[in-house]
């Protein structure tokens, strides 16, 4: 049986789930009475995300089943032994990841998060789930917490996290991606620069939208 098909799996990503869907804020949230082009100016920011990301720290800012999943099947398609996650939370997309690490027989997720409120609760679920052990989990901001001590290969990297830092933690690890990792980055439209710089034929990688927002690379040197 797959980690992922085990009744203590499915419980805690079913609470998970539902806890994300009940912390959903309404449109009275002060981000919903922006206009459109101040959303995405918001989100897409290298300078105001801190502010911005604590004033979520209460939210789960979960991917979706769906995500969760493929993210599962991705690992373990690519047979994944080393992992680097931008962006934690509560440990949602850290529980399928470390799911598919330990089908493949072990390996290492390393993510990051700034939240600390956020960073104890994943370590919490995660524990839940009987995966902690293979995942370390650095608290802070991910531009020093991934600028050293990187694994020596990376397999796949999950950028989810301040969507204006994806060109800025792609290029910190980018140096340890192994030929044939995979890079996936989540609602990646928001980062126009990223995308500039993933779709270049120049950067050695072949990218395509997903639906959900997902940009998904590949790399190929």
């Amino acid at each position: 049986m797959t980690t992922i098909a085990t009744p203590q799996f499915n419980a805690l990503i079913d609470q998970l789930f539902a806890e994300s869907k009940a912390a959903m804020p309404d449109r009275s949230h002060p981000f919903f009475q922006l206009s459109e082009a101040e959303q995405d100016k918001l989100m897409a920011s290298k300078t105001e995300y801190l502010d911005f990301y604590r004033s979520l720290k209460d939210m789960p800012l979960a991917v979706s089943r769906e995500s969760g999943m493929l993210l599962y099947m991705l690992v373990r398609a690519n047979q994944a032994l080393s992992i680097v996650e931008f962006g934690t939370s509560f440990g949602v997309s850290a529980l399928y990841l470390a799911a598919a690490l330990k089908d493949n027989g072990g390996g290492h997720l390393l993510t990051t998060e700034f939240e600390p409120s956020k960073v104890e609760r994943a370590r919490a679920n995660l524990a839940s789930a009987g995966l902690l052990d293979l995942v370390e989990i650095r608290q802070g901001d991910a531009l020093q917490t991934l600028a050293t001590d990187l694994p020596d290969r990376i397999d796949l990297l999950l950028l989810d996290g301040a969507k204006g830092l994806y060109p800025e933690v792609l290029q910190l690890v980018e140096h340890r991606l192994a030929r044939g990792a995979l890079i996936i980055a989540d609602d990646a439209a928001y980062s126009p620069e990223y995308l500039d710089y993933i779709r270049s034929s120049t950067h050695s990688y072949l990218s395509m939208p997903l639906d959900g927002g997902i940009e998904l690379s590949l790399r190929l040197k």
